[in-house]
């Protein structure tokens, strides 16, 4: 079976606190939908629940690209250094809704004793849903592809030193100190 990414991007921001007062899954499932909302100008609502199986999961509602997304991210890696959520998330358009494949991957890793690297590592595939959708509508993946991925990379590049900042806050509430600074795109 075809991978059929769409987009994958990553960028990284230096976040100033050690290691060891980062958590990266205690600052997602319960990050205030205020705080997610000051993270970037497309994110609408946020929330955290349990899917069926008993995982966390965290719901965002934000707008990329002038299409709405639900994204339903049940967690599937959950170290204090990493977190790795999966999503089907819907998508509501102007000529319909579908469903996209969200792989979201936040990690932070030392850089020294008092300074991390975080990473905000987004990669999106088309469902089959997704593949029958734009087929209808006579749109050829690598055409769609071309122009969401520049949509798609702007807002992670937009979300990522805010998420650093705020992760960087939990980590000052338990006592330390810090700036973020923002550091640029890696690997996308």
């Amino acid at each position: 079976m075809e991978d059929h990414e769409i987009v994958s991007s990553s960028f990284t921001a230096i976040i100033n606190a050690p290691i060891g007062s980062i958590d990266i899954p205690t600052w997602c499932f319960t990050l205030s939908e205020e705080e997610y909302q000051g993270c970037s100008p497309a994110h609408i609502a946020a929330g955290f629940t349990t899917a069926p199986d008993g995982k966390r999961m965290s719901i965002n509602v934000e707008i990329i690209g002038g299409s709405l997304m639900v994204q339903h991210y049940v967690e599937t890696l959950g170290e204090k250094d990493h977190l790795i959520l999966e999503s089907i998330s819907d998508v509501f358009t102007p000529t319909g809704r579908t469903t996209i494949h969200v792989h979201w991957e936040l990690s932070v890793k030392a850089l020294d004793s008092r300074t991390c690297e975080f990473t905000n590592h987004v990669r999106t595939r088309a469902t089959e849903d997704f593949m029958k959708f734009i087929d209808r509508q006579g749109i050829p993946l690598d055409v769609f592809r071309s122009q969401r991925q520049p949509m798609s990379i702007a807002h992670n590049k937009g979300e990522t030193p805010f998420f650093a900042a705020s992760i960087e806050s939990a980590a000052l509430r338990s006592g330390q100190t810090g700036t973020v600074l923002v550091a640029g795109q890696r690997g996308a």
